[in-house]
């Protein structure tokens, strides 16, 4: 097994960013030494809007009620909160360490999932994430993907939009692109999807590439030596 995954906290039982930013720091440096075992965390937030190493200081939402916090990975301004599902791949990567190939196949994984949904999820160049394309209407995002690497090991990770409010990112620029919109599983098929309901799918989808996502390796720490999971299902 290259990977476990955690089931976190899911509506009503939303996780606050700063803690869950804790205990991704905390899984990086057990995971880093190969004393825990390759580790995705997957849960919903509570309402942040987070901001990446090149967010200028121009593009921060001006009176937002919406905490803003600033964080080490790439990539711009997003929101996580309420009905929207997010993973925490926290992953020793294989060798030749590739980073873009690492993207790409987190993005499939997402690919994938909008596809067993009937959703036609895909890639544009030169942008990160999945979008909707549709002929004469202008792009929209339904999955996001912004990771840090240090210690060939990453952490944060990607987020797709299932049954959350969109109204939220028109108080920024999302991911700084001025062309494009956002869209949700339930805005594109009519009716709710939470969460909830597709994490199992995620979850099979991550193991379907976890050689592909992650170093295989036999962590030298205990069972007992793990990082706590305090909101684990």
């Amino acid at each position: 097994m290259s990977l476990k995954i955690e089931k976190l906290g899911f509506a009503p039982d939303f996780v606050d960013y700063s803690e869950a930013l804790e205990l991704q720091q905390k899984i990086h440096a057990k995971v880093a030494a190969e004393e825990q075992q390759n580790t995705v965390l997957l849960l919903e937030h509570q309402p942040v809007i987070t901001a990446g190493k090149r967010t200028g200081d121009h593009e921060y939402p001006v009176g937002d009620s919406i905490p803003v916090v600033k964080i080490d990975r790439g990539g711009k301004l997003t929101w996580h909160g309420p009905g929207q599902l997010v993973g925490y791949p926290i992953v020793r990567l294989p060798e030749p360490i590739d980073v873009v190939r690492y993207v790409r196949i987190c993005e499939d994984v997402m690919i994938e999932t909008l596809a067993e949904l009937g959703i036609d999820g895909q890639r544009v160049e030169g942008r990160s994430g999945v979008w909707i394309l549709r002929e004469g209407q202008q792009d929209r995002k339904i999955a996001q993907i912004g990771i840090r690497v240090a210690q060939n090991t990453t952490m944060h990770g990607f987020a797709i939009n299932c049954s959350n409010d969109l109204d939220p990112f028109s108080s920024f620029v999302p991911c700084g692109i001025t062309d494009a919109g956002v869209t949700s599983i339930s805005d594109q098929l009519g009716k709710t999807v939470n969460p909830a309901d597709i994490v199992d799918l995620v979850e099979q989808k991550l193991q379907d590439h976890a050689d592909q996502l992650a170093k295989v390796f036999a962590p030298t720490g205990t069972e007992d030596s793990s990082v706590s999971l305090p909101w684990a299902k």
